[in-house]
């Protein structure tokens, strides 16, 4: 099923990630931002739900490739 996530290039993946989390650089990056909202208990607009998850998306995408790679290389 994620089959499709282990042949995603590591660069395009990372530079992706990269891209999203920090977009836009001023005046605070959304996914900080967001965090933030979500640690004080102010995510309450589905705008603001949707974003933190576009942001977040890449970066546990990343996570799960890490995860799954170094899965299949475990002794």
């Amino acid at each position: 099923m994620l089959s499709w996530l282990d042949r995603f290039p590591w660069l395009w993946l990372l530079l992706l990630a990269a891209w999203m989390a920090v977009a836009p650089l001023t005046p605070e990056p959304h996914l900080v931002e967001k965090l933030r909202l979500l640690a004080q208990g102010a995510l309450v607009r589905p705008i603001d739900i949707f974003d933190l998850a576009m942001h977040a998306t890449p970066l546990l995408l990343a996570a799960l490739k890490l995860w799954r790679q170094w899965r299949v290389r475990r002794p």
